[in-house]
């Protein structure tokens, strides 16, 4: 599914009047997610699932067929984990 599609697929459940009006309502959600993340706040949607920022070790290692190594830098990513009843729905294809 691409973006359009599912600005299209938010218009119909949100029941907005417009495509811009439900694009606005995805962008402010992705927005607000995006902020409580680099704020380092955990977000988390009862039954949906959680959003998280986590440290993310460095490592290193050698590239494979020559002699050289790598190091990667510690780094923050965002992780989501999916809660019981979004897990069960997709499980039962509802």
């Amino acid at each position: 599914m691409n973006k359009a599609e599912f600005v299209e697929l938010v218009q119909k459940n949100g029941d907005y009047k417009t495509k811009s009006e439900a694009e606005t309502a995805i962008k402010a959600f992705s927005d607000a997610i995006t902020e409580a993340l680099v704020s380092r706040e955990d977000v988390t949607l009862v039954g949906f699932g959680s959003f998280a920022a986590t440290l993310q070790k460095g490592k290193s290692g050698t590239v494979p067929g020559t002699d050289k190594t790598y190091t990667t830098q510690d780094k923050m990513v965002p992780k989501f984990k999916a809660g019981k009843s979004l897990k069960d729905s997709v499980a039962s294809g509802k």
